[in-house]
């Protein structure tokens, strides 16, 4: 992995790791397995999601970006991002949760620079304020630079269910909004929800973590030893990739590092207000994009659309008109292959397709 210069970052330390992996279930048949949500430009703006998360942080680091997807997505992946140099696109031979695709992406980055910074992004967020999300970055990359393990806070737009959350605590001295950690909470039933965004003491956890290369794989190394271990393995002699990543555990980064740490007093929290959404079902991706007609919104072609007296949304990919009389928040996705009919009220169901397709044998439709 060679290194070239950042663009802007504070002391050119910064590193953005870009995890892009997921089939984004919820959102079938639109986003699969094979094309998954982050190859796709679900904001009409002309930027895949991947391509909108490399365009919002190379302000940030320039250059310096890892991307770690899957092998059966890294060639899409670096055709979307062919301005990339080839070794900043890591592929991992099979998923083992998040906490081995930031790790690996932190070892090698430890090997270049053993003070190096990096901040994990996911590749399939939306973010409204590109510029307040740099600051945000910015000041947990400062506060990062103390040798803590940094989060980034988003304000909860509503109670969710859907979200974990980040109990804030104290305000550390000499940083205009940093505050420290005082627990991760799992993801609450709606009363704790509604408590919790009340409060004003809470805010949703995006999963978005800043530290030093180091300090993260030491604090790995606390919880998870072996999995530490291996991924510096990996990073010190590539070759060795298909055969230690079998072995490694499979868990996510808030509970390998995130939670005890927090619990050890060594993660600190930046809110951030600069607008998120992680587009987990198509309620969600209704909400981002502007009406075609009036309480309709239109993902695609909006002249294949005829729509009266109905309200949701139409997603057409197939070059065939798509017609909606007298329905109120309708979903319907059509890609050719597979057709989609719902109501944004059963959005969060439909993840429960995918799973029926695989079951009757019909895999190659997910």
């Amino acid at each position: 992995m060679t290194e070239t210069s950042s663009a802007s970052s504070a002391d050119g330390q910064l590193w953005a790791v870009v995890p892009a992996g997921g089939a984004g279930t919820r959102l079938w048949p639109l986003s699969r397995a094979g094309s998954p949500k982050f190859l796709h430009d679900l904001t009409g703006s002309g930027r895949t999601l991947l391509q909108a998360t490399l365009d919002r942080l190379e302000p940030l680091v320039g250059e310096r970006v890892l991307v770690v997807t899957g092998v059966a997505h890294q060639d899409a992946v670096r055709r979307q991002l062919h301005a990339l140099p080839g070794d900043r696109v890591v592929a991992e031979p099979s998923p083992r949760d998040s906490m081995a695709a930031i790790g690996l992406a932190a070892a090698m980055v430890e090997r270049t620079d053993p003070d190096a910074l990096i901040g994990s992004f996911a590749a399939d967020h939306v973010i409204a304020d590109p510029e307040a999300f740099r600051a945000c970055v910015e000041e947990a990359a400062e506060v990062a630079r103390t040798g803590l393990l940094v989060t980034i806070g988003i304000e909860p737009a509503r109670p969710s269910t859907g979200f974990g959350y980040i109990h804030l605590g104290e305000r550390l001295p000499g940083f205009p909004t940093a505050c420290a950690v005082e627990e991760f909470v799992e993801k609450p039933d709606s009363a704790r929800a509604r408590a919790y965004v009340d409060s004003g003491e809470y805010r949703w956890n995006a999963g978005m973590f800043v530290a030093r290369a180091g300090v993260l794989l030491d604090l790995l190394a606390v919880e998870h030893p072996d999995l530490a271990s291996g991924l510096r393995a990996i990073a010190a002699d590539p070759s060795r990739l298909e055969e230690i990543w079998p072995g490694l555990t499979k868990i996510a980064i808030d509970h390998a590092v995130a939670e005890p740490a927090a619990a050890a007093g060594k993660v600190a929290v930046v809110p951030g207000g600069f607008g998120w959404e992680d587009i987990g079902d198509f309620a969600a991706l209704a909400d981002l994009l502007p009406d075609a007609a009036p309480g309709l919104k239109v993902l695609g072609d909006a002249d294949v659309v005829l729509a009266s007296g109905s309200t949701g949304l139409v997603v057409p990919g197939s070059g065939r008109t798509v017609a909606v009389l007298g329905l109120d928040d309708v979903v319907v996705v059509d890609t050719g292959d597979a057709l989609l009919v719902t109501t944004t009220a059963h959005a969060q169901d439909v993840k429960s397709i995918v799973e029926a397709l695989k079951s009757s044998g019909r895999s190659a439709l997910t």
